[in-house]
């Protein structure tokens, strides 16, 4: 019998993509021993796009792929972007287990790979209890937000521990713009990218 590909999925705006983002892909392959995880940038995160501007998907992208190298088992993934529109975790899903069955490869087990301080807002995701069936949970913990018990909703989850990064997105665009050290939130090949792009009012 063929085997079960094991996939994570950590989907986000990766505006930019920072050490945590990071640290948890690596710590959930290491600990659910996942084949892969697709780090999958959002093309239009329709729950942020009317509270703030977007860096363009191709620079987020970009900015995932400079992140992703020399780190076997992780990858940055097109998927949302590609299909164009909102980009929902549901349509993924799908869209890697069509891609399966048309290779003739059995289901994947996946994981979704989410921070604790999302947890309660689930219930707010498109279509959430179809992709609460299709997914197995991968929790990690925040500074600020621990994990206390089951999602609720009768979902598979499981808790990815280890990922030490007490850092966002938001609080690094603001460092970045204030040209803060930023030492340890942020790769190298990241600074990089973003000093290329001229992103975050950082010169080329």
């Amino acid at each position: 019998m063929v085997r079960r590909e094991r996939i994570g999925l950590l989907g986000g705006t990766f505006d930019p993509p920072h050490a945590g983002h990071l640290r948890a892909a690596e710590a959930a392959r290491d600990q659910l021993e996942l084949d892969r995880v697709l780090l999958v940038v959002a093309n239009h995160p329709w729950q942020k796009t009317p509270v703030r501007t977007i860096s363009p998907a191709a620079d987020r992208l970009e900015m995932v792929r400079a992140g992703c190298e020399g780190r076997p088992g992780l990858e940055a993934s097109s998927l949302e972007i590609d299909r164009g529109g909102p980009s929902y975790t549901l349509d993924t899903v799908r869209e890697i287990r069509a891609l399966s069955a048309r290779e003739g490869r059995p289901d994947p087990d996946l994981y979704l790979v989410i921070g604790a301080d999302l947890v309660p807002t689930l219930p707010s995701w498109h279509r959430w209890p179809e992709l609460r069936d299709l997914v197995t949970l991968a929790i990690v913990p925040r500074p600020h937000a621990a994990v206390s018990g089951p999602p609720g909703g009768g979902a598979r989850w499981c808790v990815v521990g280890g990922v030490d990064v007490d850092v966002s997105s938001s609080e690094l665009r603001d460092l970045l713009r204030r040209g803060a050290p930023v030492d340890g939130l942020v790769s190298d090949a990241v600074i990089h990218c973003i000093q290329r792009l001229g992103l975050y009012s950082m010169e080329k």
